[in-house]
């Protein structure tokens, strides 16, 4: 078997590493469709990547690109967003008025403290050893199990008026996981707050609240890499855009059918795509069709 990479003409070494429209709208759907769901989306680009390209995008493309999913849970969440922000500045004028969307709001500020700090200090590690294929497949396996255990020993009975701090944080350092592509931001941060006895659909949601600020973040402070990435490919200001809007769309869409999925399944199931899809990954790498870096 061969890749699309080995069968087409050489190329000259400046053109390698630039971006194609045709790959940009592949990552970019990839993207959209698995940001959300508990499969990791930098798992998933960097192997389609590498099997149909022979190299790697690049982390950078992969944050900025990201700005367009979160955009999306920006929209989809516009109104609990809204009340969140107005509580928090209401509490912090007035005492009387710190309720739950107060309270909410300090929970989002400190749970992404972990994940911001760890993507800073250890963003050479992220953008280099992190993203050895061998890494992918063997989290995409063995993170199966977090999820399996998550569901089966998590009560699932915390409402959202119990949410504290303590939650918060641990969850935010659930999170910090997701930095391995293979693990799943939301795969990582949810099953954190099942394994804290929280409903899974507000484990859900919170997930969601917590990624804002990491992922914008980290796709503004990678904007100016991904244009000219000491590692991976360049991408153009209109590759960027029109891939973050696909992003968005699909990624709205994906929001809409994880919500409706959670609320009556395992996410135990996404361990039945996970561990076949770590295992052909190891197949293909044992046998040379791709290559871990």
């Amino acid at each position: 078997m061969i890749t699309l990479a080995s069968a087409a003409p050489a190329a000259p070494e400046a053109a390698a590493d630039a971006m194609t429209w045709t790959q940009v709208i592949v990552l970019s759907i990839v993207q959209g469709l698995t940001e959300f769901l508990p499969v990791s989306s930098s798992g998933h680009l960097r192997i389609v990547s590498q099997l149909f390209w022979g190299q790697d995008a690049g982390a950078s493309f992969t944050a900025v690109v990201q700005l367009g999913t979160e955009a999306a849970v920006l929209v989809f969440f516009a109104k609990d967003i809204w009340q969140i922000i107005v509580g928090w500045f209401r509490g912090l004028a007035n005492k009387d008025e710190r309720g739950l969307n107060y309270r909410m709001g300090w929970m989002v500020i400190v749970g992404t403290l972990p994940v911001g700090l760890a993507g800073f200090f250890l963003q050479d590690l992220i953008r280099d050893q992190l993203r050895n294929l061998w890494v992918t497949a063997t989290v995409l396996v063995l993170f199966s199990f977090v999820f399996i255990a998550a569901e089966k020993f998590g009560r699932k009975d915390r409402p959202v008026e119990d949410l504290t701090m303590k939650d918060a944080i641990i969850m935010g350092l659930w999170q910090c996981l997701s930095l391995i592509p293979g693990v799943s931001r939301s795969g990582s941060t949810i099953s954190g707050g099942l394994l804290r006895n929280i409903d899974r659909e507000v484990a859900t949601r919170f997930s969601f609240f917590l990624a804002i600020p990491a992922v914008l973040a980290s796709g503004l402070f990678s904007l100016p890499d991904a244009f000219s990435p000491e590692a991976g490919q360049a991408a153009t200001g209109p590759m960027l855009i029109v891939g973050s809007l696909i992003c968005f769309v699909l990624g709205y869409i994906s929001i809409a059918w994880l919500l409706r999925f959670v609320a009556n399944h395992s996410f135990a199931w996404f361990a039945a795509y996970r561990i076949p899809a770590g295992l052909l990954l190891m197949l293909l790498l044992a046998l040379g069709v791709i290559q871990p870096y």
